[in-house]
């Protein structure tokens, strides 16, 4: 009778591929054009929020200097006293800052992606054609955007450029002294070239906003050939009332309407 023969296989060497780790859903989907252009359009509808409050608010300069002084007295002390002054502000900031550094690298990788392999259009070659000087000009409008973005920084929030930043005031009514922005914005503005280069990256951003408001709905498939008047309506609507608000600042100080 023949002796049946077990054979006991030994343990699996290094050289066996072992199971690839899973990287999380977020970190793979982002991986992927598909995903990077959804970053790009979640943190394009973030950073045009931004862009339209911010200008918005800055529009209390017309009322006087209480009322801007007030209005950035008012962001500089969001939730006092249940967070210390200034916190819930900064937050709001590196929030930005993240949006936009997501934004910006996001744009790169896709450029990467497109040149390394075929091209990642959007669904339709007409839609490209409605907004194709914006897009051909997004990367240089960009470049000079994230200049001006530093530039004010350095200028209306830090005060390396401009001495009026941090000085303090007390307005008429007032127990207690605020920052006087006014005289800043106005001490800004009163420089020719900073003046002037704010009003080309405002025409600029403008020129972005309308590029980055009618590719939003792409970028989240949301594309639809019987929308495409309405879309570019808004494009072109939220992009003039943006750069007409925002050029208005320098233009009335230098035309001494604000002053």
């Amino acid at each position: 009778m023949a002796q049946a023969v077990t054979s006991h296989r030994g343990p699996v060497t290094g050289t066996a591929a072992r199971a690839r780790r899973r990287r999380p859903f977020l970190v793979d989907l982002y991986s992927t054009a598909v995903g990077k252009k959804y970053v790009m359009g979640a943190t394009g509808i973030g950073l045009m929020g931004f862009v339209l409050f911010h200008m918005i608010g800055n529009l209390k300069m017309y009322a006087g200097a209480a009322d801007l002084d007030h209005y950035a007295h008012f962001l500089q002390t969001l939730l006092y006293p249940l967070a210390p002054k200034g916190w819930v502000l900064w937050i709001l900031r590196g929030g930005l800052i993240t949006m936009l550094f997501l934004h910006l690298h996001a744009a790169w990788s896709l450029t990467v992606l497109n040149r390394k392999a075929r091209p990642v259009k959007y669904q339709s070659s007409r839609d490209y054609q409605i907004a194709n000087f914006a897009s051909r000009t997004m990367r240089y409008s960009g470049i000079v955007i994230l200049a001006f973005v530093v530039w004010h920084l350095l200028d209306l929030t830090f005060g390396v450029v401009n001495p009026e930043v941090g000085k303090m005031i007390t307005h008429a009514g007032d127990d207690e002294a605020v920052k006087s922005v006014y005289a800043s914005v106005v001490y800004s503005f009163q420089r020719t070239p900073v003046a002037l280069f704010y009003v080309v990256a405002n025409i600029l951003l403008g020129i972005h906003l309308f590029h980055g408001a009618w590719s939003i709905f792409q970028s989240f498939g949301w594309n639809n050939p019987r929308f495409n008047k309405w879309r570019r309506s808004f494009a072109t609507g939220f992009a003039a009332l943006v750069v007409v608000g925002n050029v208005s600042f320098p233009v009335a100080v230098m035309a001494g309407i604000v002053g």
